[in-house]
């Protein structure tokens, strides 16, 4: 099990020790959600920042490479979600458990203990053209459509497009959500930092 690194201190935009923003690199498109209420919760979660997505900078330049790939395909990789500060995991159980909604706890789609809080998760889509591509489902839609055959036509085509680049580049895929992807670092604690400076003395 991961250990849990509590960490009060803002990170004011810049990243905690080897870990690297994705906004720098060339070509990504981040629509992280959870700074925003375009998210199952409704809200934005404590601990984002608009503008803001980190991943361990391994993961990082694995992304870049992919980028590198899709480029002359006239494709871009959509960021939904990275590094995820812990208070961020502990909000979304206490809204699952006080919304009804404790069956998605069970069935794993939300985690008490993310590997986005240590920085080596995912949630990602494609893009082209600026828009995002039809994948059949939203990035936080939980049920059978989000696994990877829930769909059919394009749909199918689009995630088994963005599987394909993801595993070849070492990336683990999650069976249950076309959108979440593992990268295979040895075990690292998971961070309570926030992205932003109105955060710091939270938890």
């Amino acid at each position: 099990m991961l250990l849990l690194l509590s960490l009060a201190l803002a990170a004011d935009g810049t990243p905690p020790k080897d870990f690297q923003n994705l906004r720098d690199l060339p070509g990504l498109r981040l629509e992280m959600g959870y700074a925003t209420a375009l998210n199952f919760t409704g809200a934005p979660l404590p601990g984002y920042a608009p503008g803001q997505a980190w991943l361990r900078a391994e993961a990082a330049a694995s992304l870049a490479r992919i980028q590198a790939k899709l480029a002359p395909e006239g494709l871009a990789l959509v960021i939904y979600d990275a590094y995820r500060p812990a208070r961020a995991s502990v909000a979304m159980v206490l809204w699952a458990k006080g919304s009804g909604h404790e069956a998605w706890l069970k069935e794993g789609y939300i985690a008490e203990h993310s590997k986005h809080s240590a920085g080596v998760a995912v949630d990602i889509g494609l893009s082209q053209g600026g828009e995002p591509l039809e994948m059949g489902s939203g990035w936080d839609v939980f049920g059978p459509e989000a696994a990877l055959r829930g769909t059919t036509g394009e749909a199918l085509k689009n995630r088994l497009r963005l599987r394909e680049i993801m595993v070849a580049e070492g990336w683990v895929p999650y069976a249950k959500e076309w959108w979440h992807f593992e990268y295979p670092l040895p075990e690292l604690p998971r961070l309570d930092v926030p992205y932003g400076e109105a955060e710091k003395a939270g938890h």
